[in-house]
């Protein structure tokens, strides 16, 4: 009896050993991400960096395929209309879940369409003004457009794009009245800038780090409301005297509504890992991303707010893809 015992014990520790280190899901075969957006995107290169360590971490090969176009609404509705069975997600950012929607008509819902799995990285926007223009921090660009009401002009990478979404939000919380410039995309509305024919942009890192450094552009502040990292000394919109400003872009991985539980847990749990290597992490703050680790549901919280919050401030400053 004594011996019956102790091997049932001894199998139900093996089993429970087993079960610990074994994964609750295993892909059998690649998996596919779709990146909405054309290759040298930011979310682009932030995806194909998660993604070529995830397939080591799954063993099985992670293929990335760009289906640009519409701001990133085809590449979006080729994933969510792909089968739910883990092996396709979508390498994605805000404009097709939490912009775009309310702006135009688009062919699934966003709130309802995906099972999201993992946030990636924040991508900061950095205020930035011609270099000759005579302010230095955000107070006297706010002190020069009250006094030329309607003059000075803000470049964006287009209507409705995250940038106009910062530029607008400014203009609101500093009760200022500036010209929003919209341009194709983030390098155009820069080489504006550069070239002294608008006045100011809000831009991710890469495109304006080498001009700051050079001395062709200012760097004024960062959107969010903590300082970069990788900028320590840049201050924050908020803490140069607009309160409560505090906006960003973010990069992460959603698949189709439906998808299994245990398939979104095992690779969150491996893009977490991943964002956990120094390597990893210093390359994304090199790049001027913030990485962001969590669980899906916090992705998905992220996102229903991000939605409700950029939906009123469109509402509020009468945004529209005309403008």
């Amino acid at each position: 009896m004594k011996f019956m015992i102790g091997l049932l014990h001894a199998l139900l520790l093996f089993g429970a050993t087993q079960a610990i280190g074994e994964p609750s899901w295993k892909p059998s075969r690649q998996l596919h991400v779709i990146v909405p957006f054309s290759p040298g995107a930011a979310a682009d290169t932030t995806i194909r960096i998660v993604s070529e360590q995830l397939a080591a971490a799954l063993n099985q090969a992670v293929v990335v395929e760009n289906r640009g176009g519409a701001a990133g609404v085809i590449g979006t509705r080729a994933g969510a209309a792909s089968p739910p069975d883990g092996y396709t997600l979508i390498g994605g950012s805000d404009p097709p879940f939490t912009i775009i929607p309310h702006l135009q008509e688009v062919p699934y819902d966003p709130l309802k369409a995906f099972s999201h799995v993992a946030l990636v990285a924040d991508v900061p926007l950095f205020l930035v003004v011609r270099k000759d223009l005579a302010v230095n921090d955000v107070r006297e660009l706010m002190a020069l457009a009250d006094k030329k009401p309607g003059v000075l002009t803000i470049g964006s990478s287009g209507n409705g794009s995250s940038g106009h979404l910062a530029a607008e939000l400014f203009k609101m919380k500093a009760h200022v009245n500036m010209l929003h410039v919209p341009y194709k995309g983030q390098v155009a509305a820069v080489s504006d800038v550069l070239a002294g024919r608008v006045d100011a942009t809000f831009s991710s890192l890469g495109p304006v780090r080498q001009h700051v450094e050079a001395g062709n552009l200012k760097m004024l502040a960062v959107s969010t409301s903590k300082r970069f990292i990788g900028l320590p000394d840049v201050p924050t919109v908020d803490e140069s005297g607009v309160p409560g400003f505090d906006i960003a872009v973010w990069v992460g991985f959603s698949a189709p509504a439906g998808t299994p539980e245990k398939a979104i847990e095992r690779i969150n749990g491996e893009i977490n890992q991943i964002l956990e290597s120094p390597q990893i992490n210093n390359k994304l703050t090199a790049m001027g991303y913030v990485p962001v680790m969590g669980t899906a549901s916090d992705m998905a919280r992220r996102i229903e707010k991000d939605y409700k919050r950029f939906g009123q401030l469109i509402r509020d400053a009468k945004i529209s893809t005309d403008q």
